[in-house]
């Protein structure tokens, strides 16, 4: 099986599946198999591949079509300026989140505080694009704390990651909090789409009630770890925005929401008085 004919085969195979981009999928997966860019796949010599390659492809394509999120099977996701490790024990990052970064950047900050952090994405996206800024990232997995820790050292970043719960372990200020955290009502979940709900890690996805109970303990908490005039971004549901700017308001809060690049509410800016 040459290059053209894995190309056909993996686009046919993952449409009969019912795969979304079942082509653009397939590319993705045969290209970490190479070991090059997807992009690249278009001038790369159309030659046979291995037995393992071979292999290794259809391992992958079935992977894919029982839904397994492409990024956990290659094992990363680029976001924002670089490639991040995901794993089963991380939410995958998304484009949408980006604009949460976005906004962090067009404010004046020295530290920053990520919580709920994952991958790591947000935080070190942040102290990689601002030198000499400093982060603490925390999560209730070890799990994950593990995969942000690779990958600050793979992107260069001295951040420190610690478990906690929420604020619960957190000492000290900061003049920016960031969170991406469990925003999917319990009943929402099984509407989502097997991609995500059956592997990426539910404590990352719901809080098992309405949705909002981390904006609640984050709003509760910000002004204690927060510097005078700091600031909280986080991540919303599309439809929440109303209900978490009421909540930072109800903390005293100056609120603004921020929509993504369709126009959807996407990030809560809550501004506290100096």
């Amino acid at each position: 099986m040459n290059l053209t004919e894995a190309q056909a085969e993996g686009a046919a195979l993952l449409r009969a599946a019912g795969t979304p981009g079942a082509a653009r999928d397939a590319d993705r997966i045969l290209a970490w198999v190479l070991g090059i860019e997807p992009g690249q796949l278009r001038i790369t010599d159309d030659r046979d591949l291995t037995a393992d390659e071979a292999a290794r492809f259809h391992r992958g394509l079935a992977a894919r079509a029982l839904h397994q999120p492409v990024a956990q099977i290659v094992g990363y996701r680029d976001f924002w300026a670089h490639r991040f490790r995901v794993t089963r024990d991380t939410l995958d990052p998304r484009p949408e989140t980006e604009a949460l970064v976005e906004a962090a950047l067009e404010r004046s900050w020295r530290t920053a505080l990520d919580l709920g952090t994952g991958t790591g994405a947000i935080l070190i996206s942040l102290l990689a694009a601002r030198k000499g800024s400093k982060g603490t990232g925390t999560d209730i997995s070890e799990a994950a704390l593990e995969v942000a820790r690779y990958n600050a050292r793979q992107i260069g970043v001295d951040a420190r990651f610690r478990r906690a719960d929420w604020f619960d372990g957190v000492s000290g200020e900061f003049d920016l909090i960031v969170s991406n955290p469990p925003y999917i009502a319990a009943s929402e979940m099984a509407g989502l789409s097997p991609d995500v709900r059956d592997w990426e890690p539910k404590g990352a996805l719901t809080d098992g009630g309405d949705g909002l109970s981390a904006y609640r303990a984050i709003a509760a908490g910000a002004t204690r770890h927060l510097t005078p005039g700091g600031a909280v971004l986080a991540e919303i549901g599309a439809t929440q925005g109303a209900d978490v700017a009421a909540i930072f308001a109800g903390a005293g809060a100056r609120v603004s929401l921020l929509p993504d690049l369709d126009g959807r509410d996407r990030v809560v800016l809550a501004e506290f008085p100096l």
